[in-house]
């Protein structure tokens, strides 16, 4: 055989390339293998070597010491088990073997392990916590129901949603609840609906059965869907004590698929006593409310008001009355101990003072008189007038210029006159 041009591999290279590709496969890096083990081997170092085998096949294991301390069985040849590892390949021999992490015993034990071991991880994620959950609508317009459309329970829920709220419209999403691919129809099922705008609430479930029969709900892509769904969702599956992983991510969880419809929507006859009961108490509230308008009334009817309309301005008219009656009685008693104290001053003022008071109020008079005179009112008292512009006097003639407005003062008024020329007078 010519080799040239094509690349020649080691065996460990080889090796290594199947050993990558199988440990970036995220089926091999983590799966659950039933069988029956056989050739067993515990070393001195505490690691621990066999094989699962079923009649067509052999899968050789190890479990290495660290694992092998949480053991809660004493492995031997023949028994039936449940192992949860990855599968790689050991580079020096070139053997592919599942690196198991747990070991559990087959039957209803190995099923409670998973059950509890997802049950951990989904709550250490925090999908159980209460801020996810969505409130359930009071009075929704559909519901999604997510079951087998040929069980007893989409009967029962059909029936009691019918009867407890006729209005609700009902879709039935058709899907497996057993067997090997429920769980992915169940979860697409759940993601088709949120792509739906008239979907208002999801309840998935089943009627009872054994564990196995309802493993479907335990299934982690189950979980997540119902996790990430944006509509409420109700879990409904078996009987009150079976209890899912679908359960602890749902919104609500319902004892039962027929529980799971009666939360869904109220019952119509409560629905109709609580209108009956609010109206009462709202006919009883409107009429205390219209017997305190008419006493009311009654009591406006009988008011001197209504009976004489004057009524208000006649009262306001004896209170003016009143206080310009006491208005004027504090007005003379001021007056009256003003002369009574302005008498009582001149008794007590000297008779000197008294002359001299006199002497000036005569010379205010004469300087009164005086300055009475010579007042411009009084010059325009005789026939004289004063010219102004803008505001001042207009005493010579080059003050004004013909065109120019002038205000004239006479002795009542003010005349708004134009100059038409002007003359120098010629004598002295």
């Amino acid at each position: 055989m010519n080799t040239a041009g094509f690349p020649v591999y080691t065996v460990s290279q080889v090796n290594g390339y199947v050993k990558s590709l199988m440990d970036d496969d995220p089926l091999l890096g983590g799966l659950l293998v039933q069988g029956e083990i056989s050739n067993y081997k515990c070393y001195p170092s505490g690691h621990h070597y066999f094989s699962l085998k079923d009649p067509q096949g052999s899968l050789r294991c190890v479990m290495f010491r660290s694992d092998a301390v949480r053991l809660r069985f004493r492995p031997v040849n023949g028994a039936r088990v449940v192992a949860f590892g990855r599968v790689s390949v050991f580079p020096r021999d070139g053997q592919y073997q599942l690196y198991c992490s747990e070991l559990m015993q087959d039957g209803r034990g190995a099923l409670d392990e998973a059950f509890e071991r997802l049950r951990l991880r989904l709550e250490a994620e925090g999908l159980f916590d209460d801020a996810h959950k969505l409130k359930l609508p009071r009075y929704p317009k559909k519901i999604a129901l997510v079951t087998s459309p040929a069980g007893a329970a989409v009967r029962d829920m059909l029936r009691i949603l019918g009867a407890r709220w006729p209005a609700v419209e009902v879709l039935v999403a058709p899907v497996r609840v057993q067997g090997q691919e429920a769980a992915e129809e169940i979860a697409a099922a759940i993601h088709r609906l949120n792509n739906r705008a008239d979907i208002d609430l999801i309840i998935t479930g089943r009627g009872g059965g054994s564990k196995e029969d309802l493993w479907a709900f335990n299934e982690e892509v189950v979980a997540r869907a119902i996790y990430l769904s944006n509509i409420p969702v109700i879990s409904a599956v078996g009987h009150e004590p079976d209890v899912t992983i679908a359960d602890y991510v749902a919104d609500v969880r319902a004892a039962t698929p027929s529980n799971g419809a009666e939360l869904a929507v109220p019952n119509q006859e409560e629905e109709r006593a609580r209108l009956n009961q609010m109206t009462d108490r709202l006919v009883r509230a409107q009429r205390r409310l219209l017997k305190l308008a008419r006493q009311e009334l009654n009591r406006l009817q009988s008011s001197r008001t209504l009976r004489n309309a004057m009524s208000p301005v006649e009262d306001g008219r004896l209170l003016v009355d009143e206080l310009r009656r006491r208005m004027s009685l504090a007005l003379q008693g001021k007056a009256d101990q003003g002369r009574q104290r302005l008498e009582a001053e001149k008794k007590r003022m000297p008779s000197a003072f008294r002359g001299q008071l006199s002497r000036q109020r005569g010379t205010l008079s004469r300087l009164a008189a005086g300055l009475d005179a010579m007042s411009p009112l009084k010059v325009l008292g005789r026939g004289y007038a004063i010219a102004r512009r803008n505001g001042r006097a207009v005493t010579l003639i080059e003050q004004a210029e013909p065109g120019d407005g002038l205000e004239v003062l006479v002795s009542n008024g003010t005349l708004n006159c134009v100059v038409s020329g002007k003359e120098e007078r010629l004598w002295q």
